[in-house]
C-alpha cells in the first residue's frame, strides 16, 4: 500500500515538472516581449497567486471613508493626475502605455474588478503588485487616498462623458506636449518681436515722410 501511495505520489510530481517545463518552453518561445498577452494558464496562476497574496482580515474591510459627492471629486483628480496615464480617465486601460504594459492593466470597469472587496482593491493601490507596471501608491498603513480612491473605482462603470471632460484638465502633461508648449511659446514671441520692428520701422518711415 505504501508502496502505490509512493509511485502515485512521483508520478504525480513528475506530471507537474513536465508541465512547468512545457509552459517554461512556450514561455521563451514566445519571448519576453511586452507586446503579447500573457496565455490563460499564465493568467490564472497570477490571479490566484494575487488573492492568495493578500490577508483574508484584509479582504474583509470595509472602506472607512464615508462617500460623499466632495470625496469623489477628490478621488476623481487623484485618478487623472496618478492613475490615468496607465488606466484611462474611464478605466478601460487603453492608452499608450497600458496597451504596451505586460500585463496590460485590465479594465477597472469590468465584473472582474468590481466583484473585489473594498479591503482587496485598496490593498492592491496601497501597495502595488510586483512584476506588473502597478507601483504601491501608499506610505503608511492607513492612507485616506487610496480608501478614497477605491469610491471611485466603484464608481467608473457609471462615469459619465462630462466626467471625463473635467478628468482631462487634471491630466499631467508629457514631456512632449510640454516641449511643443515652449516651441510655440517661443515661435508668439519671435513673431510679436518681428510686428514691433515692422511698427518701429513703419513710424520711422511715415516721420522722415512728415520732415520732407
Amino acid at each position: 500500500m505504501l508502496k502505490r501511495f509512493f509511485y502515485g505520489l512521483c508520478l504525480l510530481l513528475l506530471l507537474f515538472f513536465v508541465m512547468l517545463f512545457l509552459f517554461g518552453y512556450f514561455l521563451i518561445r514566445q519571448g519576453f516581449t511586452a507586446r503579447s498577452n500573457p496565455p490563460a494558464l499564465e493568467k490564472v496562476i497570477a490571479t490566484t497567486a494575487l488573492s492568495l497574496s493578500i490577508p483574508k482580515t484584509v479582504k474583509e474591510m470595509k472602506n472607512p471613508i464615508p462617500f460623499s459627492q466632495e470625496v469623489l471629486m477628490e478621488a476623481r483628480d487623484h485618478f487623472a493626475d496618478h492613475c490615468a496615464l496607465c488606466h484611462g480617465n474611464n478605466g478601460s486601460g487603453e492608452t499608450t502605455i497600458g496597451k504596451n504594459l505586460y500585463p496590460k492593466p485590465g479594465d477597472l470597469r469590468s465584473r472582474e474588478v468590481q466583484k473585489k472587496s473594498d479591503g482587496e482593491i485598496y490593498y492592491i493601490i496601497h501597495n502595488g503588485i510586483r512584476w506588473t507596471g502597478m507601483p504601491a501608491w501608499g506610505e503608511k498603513d492607513q492612507d485616506e487616498d487610496s480608501w478614497k480612491l477605491v469610491h471611485f473605482i466603484r464608481h467608473l462603470p457609471y462615469l459619465t462623458k462630462e466626467e471625463e471632460k473635467e478628468m482631462e484638465k487634471m491630466n499631467p502633461i508629457s514631456p512632449h506636449e510640454i516641449q511643443e508648449e515652449k516651441e510655440e511659446e517661443k515661435f508668439l514671441e519671435e513673431d510679436n518681436s518681428l510686428g514691433n520692428s515692422s511698427e518701429d520701422k513703419q513710424q520711422n518711415e511715415m516721420r522722415m515722410e512728415k520732415k520732407e
